[in-house]
């Protein structure tokens, strides 16, 4: 069984910072890419940043140099570092990670439950 848990959302005001995190535990062989998504209320679920195993990042457009994602290989933890917030950040947001339980056996993605960003102006 395999497990992704995020936490560190909250409530900031406008221009302030957050820190996600997304730990992910249980039957884990290797964890290729990890990324984040984000949902706000009546829109689609859009993409915020993925990180490769090696370390190489992707981000949308409008987080960048706002957001920085990175991760920690050893911990199979993943961060998203949020500065500068805005009140259209304001998102459920969740992690995701393709993961292998066994050698040979194929990746698969798995989901956190999502954590509330709320920011307010």
């Amino acid at each position: 069984q395999v497990q992704l848990v995020e936490s560190g959302g909250g409530a900031v005001q406008a221009g302030g910072s957050l820190r996600l995190s997304c730990a992910a535990s249980g039957s884990i062989f290797s964890i290729n890419v990890m990324g984040w998504y984000r949902q706000a209320p009546g829109k689609q679920r859009e993409l915020v940043a993925t990180i490769a195993r090696g370390g190489s990042t992707n981000y949308a457009d409008s987080m960048k140099g706002r957001f920085t994602i990175s991760r920690d290989n050893a911990k199979n933890t993943m961060y998203l570092q949020m500065n500068s917030l805005k009140p259209e950040d304001t998102a459920v947001y969740y992690c995701y990670a393709q993961i292998s339980v066994r050698e040979y056996a194929p990746m698969y993605n798995y989901w956190g439950q999502g954590t509330q960003v709320t920011v307010s102006s």
